[in-house]
């Protein structure tokens, strides 16, 4: 089916809309937003995260505007709305403003299904929505988003991508982006992925640390092999670990449920997606832990450059991070 984003998603359900009430879920907050903001063509919306809800954030929905100019509202991680919000989201659905569009994305869990009294609020005056990229259409879906950015990427080029980044659509999106600035006008396949994303063996690090910290210790340790075969000197693989692990550290440091651009800011991340995906790896430590993995990373290094082997000292540090 057509998708309000570029690409192909799948799942759209609903009812006949008879306002600009929209409720857009799926599993992906990148793809539920740009979907949400897509529909909306030239205008930008106002976007509250519903974490940080505070009260008043539909008045300007329901209030003419005195220049006529467009208003939209966009309310973001909607699992995340207060009692108190879905109250006033109930009284404005009452009578919704037919030339206001109202936008909620909610990402839910894997198999998972919007909050029921959430559905229940927009189903009489409004459309749901679901927004989807399985996995089996993930591919698929990069090849024809990669032909909306001017980029030709081969379908083996697709499962080259995946496999080097992982399924995060943010993410890959982003590498999209990147491919095109590199090779505008020409076929990328497997190599040109290598070439950008593997090339110095960073991006394997990257897959080590993602698979270590999700505590996927097969995964861990195939990626620390692959490492290892390659040839990559065991001193590099444990400062990208260093580096990965100080991230966790600021990020689990901070307070609960802060959106993903706040902690971005407050960690010194570079990406949102990055702030979503170190947050998940976080949870599954505590600040201890975390501080004691780092305890232990410092004494590996000390026995790298005192003539240990990396070969021995690498794979239990990993079983150290991953392991239960």
């Amino acid at each position: 089916m057509p998708s309000p984003a570029r690409g192909s998603l799948t799942g759209v359900t609903g009812t006949r809309p008879r306002a600009p009430v929209v409720l857009f879920w799926g599993e992906d907050d990148f793809l539920l937003r740009e979907a949400a903001l897509t529909s909306l063509g030239e205008v930008r919306p106002t976007e509250v995260d519903a974490a940080e809800w505070r009260g008043g954030e539909l008045q300007d929905l329901a209030t003419p505007s005195l220049f006529g100019e467009a208003r939209a509202l966009l309310v973001t991680d909607c699992r995340s709305l207060p009692k108190e919000a879905v109250a006033e989201l109930a009284a404005y659905l009452a009578v919704p403003d037919p030339s206001a569009p109202l936008l909620l994305a909610c990402t839910v869990a894997e198999r998972g299904k919007p909050p029921a009294a959430l559905v229940k609020l927009i189903e009489p005056v409004g459309e749901i929505r679901q927004v989807q990229v399985t996995k089996k259409d993930l591919e698929p879906f990069l090849v024809a988003r990669a032909k909306g950015d001017g980029l030709e990427l081969t379908p083996p080029g697709a499962r080259a991508l995946v496999e080097a980044l992982g399924n995060d659509v943010g993410e890959l999106a982003s590498a999209l982006d990147q491919l095109a600035s590199a090779f505008g006008g020409q076929r990328v396949g497997p190599k040109e992925i290598a070439q950008q994303f593997r090339g110095l063996g960073e991006q394997q690090t990257w897959d080590l640390c993602d698979k270590a910290f999700a505590k996927d210790l097969p995964g861990a340790m195939r990626s620390l092999r692959s490492l290892e075969e390659s040839g990559d000197d065991a001193l590099k693989v444990l400062g990208g670990i260093a580096s990965r692990l100080r991230d966790l550290i600021k990020v689990r440091s901070l307070p609960d449920r802060l959106p993903p651009g706040e902690v971005a800011k407050r960690a010194g991340l570079r990406f949102d997606w990055q702030a979503r995906r170190y947050v998940q790896q976080a949870s599954n430590f505590t600040l201890e832990d975390l501080v004691a993995i780092h305890e232990r990373v410092t004494e590996v290094d000390r026995s790298l450059k005192s003539g240990g082997t990396g070969d021995i000292v690498m794979p239990a540090l990993v079983a150290t991070i991953a392991g239960p």
